[in-house]
């Protein structure tokens, strides 16, 4: 097989092959650095996408809200002000003003996947002798069950809200001694209170939000809190998920509303986020420069040691330049071998550890990602190393001087 390949490719995977010690070595260090570069990258991947989709099935991507009230000072004419001390008004309960026509033009984007219409506000919950201050928040099913993916929470019961229905969290469930079927008396400061029926518990996997949540028709909502036809918060969902920081910015530019993205409410999660892609970024550079460190070792000592060989290749007509590229071939043939097994063993690292690590509920720990640009980028990557640890030693090897090189 190897007569049909160039002269360069023929003298380097000799040499390789006859220094299989070495060879081995080197290969095996190649192998566990581009395992360990595959196995983190991937299981960050994994971390990442099992983040961001329990963050963003149980939010929207963008919360339209009504602008803070502010106060202004009392004027008796032009340049006089009779009240100097202004203070923070106490904020209302408040709904958009013309959030049908500002949600049919948030709709009309084309960066916007679903908007949905909400009522929220403070509640106080109440069966028998016990009671809880909730935050009750009144959605349309078909369209907010498809920004919270709130059956996919459900333990217990059927997802059902008539005007007449409450869906509570685990913890307040358990804290009034409630269970599905039981009757709920839900009042507010802004107007009567209403018996509610408990169709369904939800787990949204976070105690406080278990704790406070209740969900009702939009209809009961705005019932409950004074708002009739009204709409506190408009949720929004977007098609690039990493843009909706820019597109709350440009509707809030546009609209007198304000606008929160869950790129900004959820400010720890990607500092969190970024430490983790910095840390990672840190360890495969130092795994990078010992592969590299590796490769350029076991090459030196192979120029050392084939000195004579080298002598004797230029004396029969080697040009500096192709024994220049037998030992880049060297590195570069080092490289790729060692990445192709390293790919193949931090797969199936992944593979038993995705399958044995758990979390406390049995549940995946991440999901198992292992796409093929992945693997495509660690080898290239690991070639070019390879290639680039070899420089050195490729140098010294084509300045040898032939007599002197035979002569030892």
């Amino acid at each position: 097989m190897t007569r049909w390949l160039p002269f360069e490719w023929i003298a380097a995977l000799r040499f390789l092959a006859e220094g299989r010690l070495q060879t081995g070595f080197i290969l095996g260090g190649v192998s566990i650095g581009v395992a360990v570069i595959v196995f983190m990258s991937a299981m960050l991947a994994g971390l990442q996408a099992n983040f961001i989709r329990r963050v963003l099935t149980s939010q929207p991507h963008i919360q339209i809200l009504p602008p803070d009230e502010v106060a202004r000072p009392l004027r008796a004419g032009p340049g006089v002000v009779e009240a100097a001390i202004v203070q923070r008004p106490t904020q209302r309960v408040i709904s958009i003003d013309q959030w049908q026509r500002i949600a049919a033009e948030i709709s009309g984007r084309p960066d916007v996947n679903m908007v949905a219409p909400t009522a929220t506000g403070s509640a106080l919950a109440v069966r028998g002798s016990a009671s809880r201050s909730i935050n009750v928040t009144g959605m349309d099913p078909a369209l907010y069950f498809q920004i919270v993916r709130m059956p996919d929470y459900i333990v217990a019961g059927e997802m059902r809200l008539g005007s007449d229905d409450v869906i509570v969290g685990t913890e307040l469930a358990k804290e009034l001694g409630a269970s599905v079927g039981d009757k709920l008396n839900v009042a507010s400061a802004a107007a009567e209170g209403r018996s509610l029926t408990i169709t369904a518990i939800f787990d949204l996997g976070n105690k406080g939000v278990n704790g406070r949540n209740a969900y009702v028709a939009l209809r009961t909502a705005q019932s409950l809190l004074n708002l009739i036809g009204g709409a506190t918060t408009i949720d929004v969902t977007v098609k690039d998920i990493y843009a909706a920081e820019t597109i709350a910015q440009d509707i809030a530019a546009v609209s007198p509303v304000e606008a929160d993205s869950w790129i900004k409410t959820n400010a720890q999660f990607f500092t969190a986020v970024k430490a983790q892609q910095t840390s990672n970024t840190i360890i495969r550079l130092f795994v990078g420069l010992s592969v590299a460190f590796g490769i350029a070792a076991v090459l030196v000592v192979s120029v050392i040691q084939r000195s004579k060989d080298i002598g004797i290749l230029r004396a029969m007509g080697a040009r500096r330049a192709q024994v220049l590229r037998v030992f880049l071939i060297q590195g570069g043939v080092l490289g790729f071998a060692g990445s192709a097994f390293g790919s193949v063993l931090g797969a199936a690292a992944l593979v038993v550890w995705h399958r044995y690590a758990r979390q406390a509920d049995g549940a995946e720990l991440f999901p198992l990602i292992l796409e093929p640009t992945l693997f495509v980028a660690a080898m290239a990557l690991a070639t070019i190393t390879g290639v680039a640890a070899g420089t050195a030693p490729a140098l010294r090897a084509a300045k040898l001087d032939p007599v002197e090189a035979i002569r030892g």
